[in-house]
């Protein structure tokens, strides 16, 4: 009598993580919430999207600057640039299965070796242009706080400023919110980049000042505590 084999499909247990980007993303975090803030993204990548159970497993308690990390779609809580990279991640995983399968006269090793000469090629292209922009504008479009305009187009116009306008913009962002903490009142991202407004004076409206860390201060700490 036969046999039946199962065969049981691990989970993935690697993602790209670009520790750069995670650096600069978590600039405003004391170390405790960065050691919640991974847990999340580990259990994430592991497990899909999250139950606000999940969520407070690990936080214990709302914590505005963890939780606004992750989007919340149904009733589930996910971090998109997570996202993103766990389905990159399953697309090139994918593309290596097809790739030995592939009924061609090469061989699967040569096949194989052709597709990673490829990925990367691909991946050493996107680190070149990355290395080329000191403060990567998703940090400016999170921080910014409003997102209207052609994303796409803003990044063009954020790439080509210089280094020092850049840290110049994320510096002066804090301080323009604190300002006009109503976001509706706000410079579209559009008119910001193209008046090059942190040059502006800043007009603060706030009965009681706050001090907030620049971004350079916050970068200074980050590095700081490693």
């Amino acid at each position: 009598m036969p046999r039946a084999f199962f065969i049981f499909m691990a989970k993935d247990p690697a993602v790209l993580f670009y520790t750069s980007d995670f650096l600069s993303g978590t600039f405003t975090m004391d170390n405790e919430q960065v050691g919640k803030y991974i847990r999340l993204l580990c259990l994430q990548h592991q497990k899909g999207k999250l139950s606000e159970k999940d969520m407070l497993s690990i936080c214990k308690a709302y914590d505005n600057e963890i939780w606004d990390k992750f989007k919340v779609e149904d009733g589930l809580y996910y971090n998109e640039r997570m996202f993103n990279e766990t389905i990159r991640r399953q697309k090139f995983s994918e593309s290596r299965r097809n790739n030995a399968k592939s009924p061609k006269k090469e061989s699967t090793s040569e096949a194989y070796a052709k597709h990673m000469e490829t990925e990367t090629e691909t991946e050493n292209r996107t680190i070149t242009i990355n290395e080329n922009i000191n403060i990567d504008f998703e940090w400016f479009w999170n921080d910014y706080d409003k997102k209207v305009g052609d994303k796409q187009k803003l990044k063009k116009k954020w790439n080509k400023l210089t280094d020092i306008e850049r840290q110049n913009a994320m510096n002066y962002i804090d301080l323009y919110k604190q300002s006009v903490p109503d976001k509706q009142f706000r410079k579209n991202p559009e008119t910001f980049l193209n008046n090059k407004s942190w040059n502006d004076e800043i007009i603060n409206r706030s009965i009681t000042p706050i001090h907030k860390l620049s971004y350079a201060e916050r970068e200074a700490n980050a590095l700081r505590s490693l």
